[in-house]
């Protein structure tokens, strides 16, 4: 059977991802991977030279996704497939170009976990985010901004003489174009895919990758890979060396994952010119290998561990009765941590291969862990030899500028509109300026004409972009007479995302001076909040508030979108300055329903509070019990579990103080239920 790119569809249950969030990602999104550095002490210095680089202060210019809910309805979703006579791979690009499906033809083995649901969580760089299959995470530390976001696909000649599938597109928190091509020789047992991420510009960017793959985890599945040594990073946020198989003295041989207990990071030590390759294999001795070219150095096991917590989250992903699953990582640094320096008008590529894994299941779960790691590195040379995948690197790279020859998928117009400014020239990657949409063209008069336009009549405030080239033209930027508040806004988005804060901040304080806005209230409010000055904050979200109420209609329907976002920003600063009446009265908002029985979960949870805040907590506890689920629940989050113990901790103190006998009887007369145990770490 010769190699075949089509279109097909995939119908599944999910989720709708809903509106993006209006109001900008002025605030960083919450992410578990960030080290104190007092703990750097220790690690090689090349280490902690690259997690000290360009940590990311905001996922701007990027819209935060949080509009989605967890009422899954039947949905047809977009899927191209690229087969041969072993191997069927389907991709989702209009969800950042997932790696769907891997099927083995003649076994009628999936390679990858396939979730049989799409159900956004708030795991992402930029909220929504899914499990299953292999992404592809580029930008900072995190899974990525266009994790649900399309991308552009086509199809392309590949080295063979058949067709290869392309999806690229502009990664918008570096600036950086990337493309991920599928290859499938004929009768091939292993899908070969070539990345390249871009550098067209005149400066350094930071540049991060890291391609996770999910597979199915049972009892005895085992991860091996060529390391002695490995990373640890857990529930206490320190990135230390242990030994592998087994991490800790008397501990649980870590190369099971079901052996252990709480979620972990387990970055692999591979070390030298060794291979790099990590497969996962079954009790039988089957499962997923992925291997690559030497540049892709980092391999990573991520595991949610067998506590309460972690099969709450892998539930919370998927449905009831779905098995588990398992993350095997390859990234271009050792951790995901770090990043590395990309210089100006450079690029980075490499080829990865994904395919089925068979060894002799005595040596695979061999005590000996040498003896297990030989056995599947023979088993993967004899499958696909390490020659044979640099081999197939250069012949693919040779072909990696071709042009698409037609069109699959369409993503974003933003990779158009920066090409455009930048006259660069990226072939192989097309960002046809036919792409540019509505939400491009402000930015298009602003490069073409030098004029910020004003505001769209009956519309939110669109993205605004945060480059140093698009600060630039906005700093230079003419407008129209009264206009000038509207372009002020938008520079000190620009000048917040590069952490010039007092420049934003007088930029706003300008723009609110000549025309108040609910928008200007806001992002002061968060640079009050950011600062420490929760009191001035609270009173700015209540002005921010109190305008966009008294002017939603100028808005148009995005309106109420834009009303929630603010509540679930404003609410939490009420209740730690003490105005606890004010918070309840934006809770009382009819725009937003007025009634519990409307609520979405977020606010159900912020009634919650606020209860408890004004004394009342059997309010509070009444509507924990009667249920609250909240959608955009981020990765970590522990606001269930401790809102659940400091009502349980009120009602038995009464009017007395809290004590740490309180405490302990809380947990014991009111503990926690299954049902809001996100704990990513040991209670208490």
């Amino acid at each position: 059977m010769a190699t075949t790119v089509r279109s097909t569809q995939v119908s599944i249950p999910a989720a709708p991802l809903g509106p993006e969030n209006p109001l900008p990602a002025l605030r960083p999104h919450g992410e578990l991977h960030r080290i104190d550095p007092a703990d750097l002490e220790g690690l090689p210095a090349d280490m902690v030279r690259q997690i000290g680089y360009a940590q990311l202060r905001t996922v701007l210019p990027a819209p935060l996704l949080d509009g989605y809910g967890r009422d899954r309805e039947p949905a047809v979703l977009d899927a191209l497939v690229i087969e041969n006579s072993r191997l069927r791979a389907t991709v989702l690009p209009g969800l950042g170009g997932r790696l769907y499906s891997l099927l083995h033809k003649p076994t009628g083995r999936e390679l990858l976990y396939r979730n049989p649901v799409f159900q956004p969580a708030d795991f992402a760089l930029a909220g929504a985010w899914f499990s299953g299959g292999v992404e592809w995470n580029l930008g900072a530390t995190g899974h990525a901004a266009h994790t649900c976001a399309p991308l552009h696909a086509g199809r392309v000649p590949a080295p063979d003489g058949g067709e290869m599938l392309r999806m690229w597109e502009w990664e918008r928190l570096r600036d950086l174009a990337f493309q991920i091509d599928l290859w499938l020789p004929e009768d091939s047992d292993f899908l070969y895919v070539g990345i390249r991420v871009r550098n067209p510009h005149d400066r350094t960017v930071p540049a991060y990758w890291w391609s996770n793959a999910a597979v199915p985890e049972t009892d005895r599945t085992r991860v091996l890979a060529p390391a002695e040594a490995a990373w640890h990073f857990g529930h206490r946020r320190v990135l230390r060396q242990v030994p592998l198989p087994v991490a800790e003295p008397g501990g649980p041989d870590v190369s099971y994952p079901a052996g252990s207990q709480l979620p972990a990071d387990y970055f692999l030590d591979i070390r030298g010119d060794d291979r790099r390759w990590i497969t996962a294999l079954d009790g039988e001795g089957h499962g997923l290998v992925q291997t690559s070219s030497d540049l892709l150095r980092g391999r990573k096991v991520f595991v949610w561990g067998r506590g309460r917590g972690g099969r709450r989250w892998q539930e919370w992903l998927t449905e009831p009765g779905t098995g588990g699953y398992l993350e095997i990582q390859a990234g271009l640094a050792r951790t995901q941590f770090e990043h590395i320096p990309m210089p100006a008008d450079t690029d980075l590529s490499w080829l990865e291969a994904y395919g089925p894994l068979s060894a002799d299941p005595d040596l695979v779960h061999a005590e000996d862990w040498a003896a297990a790691r030989a056995e599947a590195a023979a088993r993967l040379e004899e499958a696909l030899p390490r020659a044979a995948v640099d081999t197939a690197y250069a012949d693919w790279l040779a072909h990696a500028d071709t042009d698409p020859k037609d069109v699959l998928a369409t993503g974003s117009g933003w990779g158009a509109l920066d090409v455009e400014r930048g006259h660069f020239r990226l072939p192989g990657t097309p960002f046809d300026a036919g792409t540019l949409g509505d939400p491009q063209r402000p930015w298009l008069e602003l490069l073409l004409a030098g004029v910020f336009p004003r505001p769209v009549a009956g519309a939110l405030p669109g993205p605004c972009l945060v480059s140093p080239q698009w600060r630039e033209l906005l700093e230079s930027a003419d407008t129209y007479p009264g206009n000038e508040w509207f372009l002020d806004y938008y520079l000190g988005i620009a000048q917040w995302a590069a952490d010039d804060r007092a420049q934003a901040v007088r930029s706003w304080e300008r723009s609110s001076a000549a025309h108040p806005s609910p928008w200007t209230h806001r992002a002061l409010a968060v640079a009050d909040s950011a600062d420490g000055r929760t009191e001035q904050a609270a009173e700015r979200y209540t002005r921010a508030w109190d305008c966009l109420r008294t002017t939603a209609e100028l808005y148009g329907p995005g309106a109420r979108t834009a009303q929630r976002a603010l509540l679930v920003e404003a609410v939490p600063v009420l209740l730690a300055a003490g105005r606890t009446a004010d918070a309840a009265r934006l809770l009382a908002e009819p725009a937003l329903g007025g009634t519990e029985s409307q609520d979405d979960g977020r606010i159900r949870l912020l009634r919650a509070r606020t209860a408890l805040a004004r004394g009342d907590a059997p309010a509070a506890r009444a509507l924990l019990d009667a249920g609250i689920v909240v959608a955009d629940l981020w990765e970590g989050a522990e606001e269930l579990s401790a809102t659940w113990y400091a009502v349980a901790e009120r009602l038995l103190a009464g009017d007395g103080e809290v004590t740490d006998a309180v405490r302990a009887a809380a947990r014991t007369e009111h503990p926690l239920p299954a049902r809001y145990d996100f704990l990513m770490r040991p209670e208490g």
